[in-house]
């Protein structure tokens, strides 16, 4: 291609000046009027690159002052994102550099009233309307975080932003981590409506994947990805039957895709537990609640009578892995432990969360809720297989089980003690096999303390 046949393109300068407002950020919008393009639509104040010796900043800087009298030193301006876009009306594209600015001189007022005939600042959840969609993607990548973004509007497509034609892609950053698969993000959005943001909260021991989104409308969610069908399932399942009887203690399913194995949950509050520090009193409270929480778990539909004996059959393989990491006496101590299995009763199943740990629980400090999360180890078991995990957390503190015994309404009999016994023991056994495969030195030590902690109360 000759030079002569080079693609040009105009640039044009974009302000998003930011305050924060009594409701929290508030950005300054302009009303465009008379004959120019979209008129009677909101947009930023902005216009074009004054030539070809005209550098971005300063062309941002001479905008500003015509159009709203703010008074913006360069140093101030901070790039904000980059958005390659087209016009519907068949027009050629352009590039639009959007610029974040939070100091100025001045108060914004309309200086040429015959292109503009309004200006005002809002919040970022109460946008005006009609709004150009082309400002509009500007904004909602800005939110995202993005550096660049398209946005490619179809002939037929209407000048303001609308979800239903809503043609903006960011493009993702260099090494950007979680990226979001394209056809879960079609299935997130046809359930919530556009996304302007996803942040990837993946645990990160697990395959399965989970990102926070929030909504271009206001509003946030996750969406997970399931490591495999049998997990998909199961929390498909948990989330149908017996988690609703949690109320606010959990989220709610708002779409499953089992091709996808994705589900798109509701947001709930609260920090993890999982290395959070607390004062005697506060986490005595905080453990009552979860015995709260685990009553209300089991007793979210009737018990049954058991079908399976406690789970035996895996033992050898995960002993097999566990070996080079045990101590010595420790493959004695768990082999006498199964043995004591064949003479237990079989308890009556219930629902079990089947992960029930300090990181899938979610404390919310100002409210006094406990939130648990992450249903896809959720089957019918032993009430007591649910505490296998947590034993670990009130080691050394009679007062935290005490608190746990208060909340749940009654004490462990003497047969769900043997069986936690068990259960820690082979628990132990997996997660020493599984983090010595997958370079997860937490779940070793966590496992090599449980045996060491059970040995030193004389158990079996």
């Amino acid at each position: 291609m000759s030079a002569c046949e080079r693609h040009t393109v105009p640039v044009d300068v974009h302000l998003i000046a930011v305050r924060e407002g009594e409701k929290g950020p508030e950005v300054l919008l302009a009303r465009r009027a008379g004959t120019v393009y979209a008129a009677g639509h909101w947009h930023f104040p902005s216009g074009h690159v004054d030539g070809p010796f005209e550098d971005v900043v300063t062309a941002l800087v001479r905008e500003t002052y015509k159009e709203t009298g703010l008074v913006v030193d360069p140093d101030d301006v901070r790039a904000a994102v980059t958005v390659h876009h087209r016009a519907p009306a068949g027009g050629g594209a352009r590039v639009g550099f959007f610029f974040e600015v939070r100091r100025w001189s001045g108060t914004p007022d309309v200086r040429e009233h015959e292109v503009c005939d309004a200006m005002g600042w809002f919040p970022f959840d109460a946008l005006p309307k009609p709004m150009v969609a082309y400002c509009r993607a500007g904004l909602d990548a800005y939110r995202a975080g993005a550096r660049m973004a398209v946005h490619f509007q179809e002939p037929g497509d209407p000048i303001a932003y609308t979800p239903a034609a809503d043609r903006l892609v960011l493009v993702p950053e260099p090494g950007s981590p979680g990226t979001v698969p394209k056809e879960v993000r079609a299935f997130a959005e046809r359930a919530v409506g556009r996304i302007a943001s996803w942040t990837d909260v993946s645990w990160a021991r697990e395959e399965s994947r989970v990102w926070r989104a929030h909504g271009a409308e206001g509003g946030t969610w996750y969406v997970k990805i399931h490591q495999n069908s049998r997990f998909h399932q199961r929390e498909v399942a948990a989330l149908r039957g017996w988690v609703p009887f949690l109320g606010p203690a959990a989220p709610r399913l708002v779409a499953a895709d089992a091709e996808l194995r994705a589900v798109v949950l509701t947001k709930v509050g609260g920090r993890s537990l999982h290395g959070a520090t607390y004062p005697p009193e506060q986490q005595r409270r905080i453990f009552h609640h979860i015995g709260q929480l685990a009553a209300a778990i089991h007793t979210s539909a009737p018990p049954r009578p058991a079908v399976n004996a406690l789970p035996l059959g895996k033992l050898e393989r995960h002993l097999a892995g566990a070996r080079p990491h045990l101590a010595a006496g420790d493959e004695e101590f768990i082999r006498t432990t199964a043995e004591t299995a064949a003479g237990l009763p079989a308890p009556d199943v219930v629902p079990t969360h089947g992960d029930f740990q300090l990181r899938n629980l979610r404390w919310d400090e100002a409210d006094d809720v406990l939130y648990v999360i992450d249903f896809e180890r959720s089957e019918e078991g032993p009430a007591i297989r649910d505490f296998v995990r947590l034993s670990d957390a009130w080691h050394g503190r009679p007062d935290l089980l005490q608190a746990v015994m208060d909340g749940y309404g009654r004490p462990f009999t003497p047969e769900e003690e043997a069986h936690l016994t068990v259960l820690s023991v082979l628990d132990s056994v997996s997660g020493i096999s599984y983090g010595a495969v997958h370079g997860d030195p937490e779940l070793v030590e966590r496992g090599r303390r449980t045996l060491a902690r059970l040995r030193a109360a004389g158990r079996p």
